[in-house]
């Protein structure tokens, strides 16, 4: 992290927690009522053998496991593309409604600086 010189924060770390919850609750609750939209928990991790984990662009290495009595390996979520695809189509949405969902991942191969983190936490 780079901060400028003289750099102080006005509000504390537990405000600034508050602060950033509250501005995440307001947003959805106000883009879902715009947009039509439900909220949908994602998976943070799928099988590997799934094929629903996007690679992005291709050179991503993706955090990867073996699992303690399941068959096979399991990957952290990189993009939720072709998840979000199958999940309108199972949950049976139609024209004029949507799905939104809060992202988390952890893409060990991104550039950081002070707006990138390894730590993903989007909405999609």
């Amino acid at each position: 992290m780079i901060f400028p010189e003289g750099y102080k924060s006005k509000l504390t770390q537990r405000e600034t927690q508050y602060a950033i919850k509250t501005v995440k609750d307001t947003f959805q609750l106000k883009l879902s009522k715009a947009l039509n939209l439900d909220r949908i928990t994602a998976p943070i991790m799928v099988t590997k053998a799934s094929g629903i984990n996007d690679d992005l662009n291709g050179v991503e290495r993706k955090v990867h496991f073996t699992m303690k009595n399941i068959e096979g390996e399991a990957e952290v979520v990189q993009s939720l593309a072709k998840w979000k695809r199958m999940a309108l189509y199972n949950y049976g949405y139609e024209h004029d409604e949507g799905i939104y969902t809060d992202m988390n991942a952890i893409r060990r191969d991104d550039d950081t600086d002070n707006l990138h983190s390894l730590f993903v936490d989007q909405w999609d």
